[in-house]
C-alpha cells in the first residue's frame, strides 16, 4: 500500500531565476532541517541538457510514539538522493528525490516538474508528487499517513525557503520569518538580562568593599 500525493504551485519569477535560485537554495530560514549538501557527480548530455545527482544530510526526527520502537540512531539523520534533470531549450527541469536511509521504515519519493506557467511566462510553475511507503509490519499505515502529514508541511516551508531566496537574489529585502523574529527577540532579552546582570553584579562587588 502505498500512500499518493500530487499538488501544483507558482512563483512570481522566471524560470531562469527559479533554476538558479533552485542550487542556491540552502541554507535559508525554513530549511534548518537540511544539515549538508554534496554534489555527486554532474555533466552535460549531447543535447545539452544538465544532469546532476546530489546527496543531501537532514534531520529526521521520527514522531514520539515510534521511538521506542526504533533505535536511537534513526531519530538523528537521513540521507536522501536528489537527481535532477535541467533542458535550458525546453525550459524545464525535473528533480527526483528519495531517502536511502530508514527505507525500511518509510520510502519517501518526490517528483517535481519546473516548466514556464503558460499564463505567465514570467511566472514559474512546479508540479509536485509523492508516493509515500513502510514495510514495517504493524504501523505501516500510521507511518504512512505520518509521513504525508510531514511532507505536506514540508511542502510549504520549501516554497517559502524559495520566495525568501529569490527575494535576496533579486535585491530585495526578504519578510523576516517568526523564527527569525524569535530569535532576535531572544538575542534583545539575552542581551538586556545580561546588562542587568553585569549591574547587579557590580552593585554587589561594590556593596563587599563599602
Amino acid at each position: 500500500m502505498v500512500k499518493y500525493f500530487s499538488c501544483s504551485g507558482f512563483l512570481k519569477s522566471s524560470w531562469d531565476q527559479v533554476f538558479l535560485a533552485f542550487w542556491q537554495r540552502y541554507p535559508n530560514p525554513y530549511s534548518n532541517h537540511v544539515l549538508t549538501e554534496d554534489i555527486i557527480f554532474r555533466e552535460v548530455t549531447p543535447d545539452n541538457c544538465l544532469i546532476s545527482r546530489r546527496l543531501l544530510t537532514k534531520t529526521s526526527r521520527a514522531p514520539r510514539w515510534a521511538e521506542k520502537f526504533l533505535p536511537a540512531h534513526m531519530a538523528q539523520k537521513a540521507y536522501i538522493i536528489e537527481d535532477s534533470v535541467v533542458d535550458p531549450q525546453g525550459r524545464t527541469m525535473t528533480t527526483l528525490t528519495w531517502n536511502i536511509s530508514h527505507a525500511r521504515v518509510m520510502s519517501i519519493e518526490e517528483r517535481c516538474v519546473y516548466k514556464v506557467n503558460p499564463d505567465n511566462n514570467s511566472w514559474t510553475e512546479i508540479k509536485r508528487e509523492a508516493w509515500i511507503s513502510s514495510k514495517l509490519y504493524g504501523l505501516s499505515r500510521a507511518i504512512q499517513e505520518f509521513g504525508l502529514a510531514r511532507f505536506k508541511s514540508n511542502v510549504t516551508k520549501t516554497m517559502k525557503g524559495f520566495e525568501y531566496v529569490l527575494a535576496k537574489m533579486q535585491g530585495e529585502m526578504p519578510t523576516r520569518t517568526l523564527a527569525e523574529t524569535a530569535t532576535v527577540k531572544a538575542r534583545e532579552t539575552a542581551l538586556a538580562a545580561k546588562e542587568k546582570a553585569k549591574d547587579l553584579a557590580s552593585q554587589a562587588q561594590k556593596k563587599q568593599y563599602v
